[in-house]
């Protein structure tokens, strides 16, 4: 496979997950209280927005990308 249809479905598949899904969570700890040696932390979530047409971008330069690595050389 060539290394131009390989990128191409590497980016048709992040642009249907970025459509599927709209967004990226991820957990990180926090430190909320901190007197003398007490120290208290709490594990906060946060979400990352993806607008669909970030997906839809990716998915269609997916498609464009396969084709030009499929198309053969004059």
């Amino acid at each position: 496979m060539k290394s131009l249809s390989l990128a191409g479905v590497l980016l048709l598949i992040i642009g249907a997950l970025a459509i599927a899904y709209q967004s990226i969570t991820y957990t990180h700890r926090e430190k909320f209280l901190d007197v003398g040696p007490i120290h208290a932390t709490r594990d906060v979530q946060t979400h990352i927005p993806l607008p669909p047409i970030l997906g839809g971008l990716a998915f269609l330069g997916g498609i464009g990308l396969i084709v030009a690595g499929t198309r053969k050389r004059a």
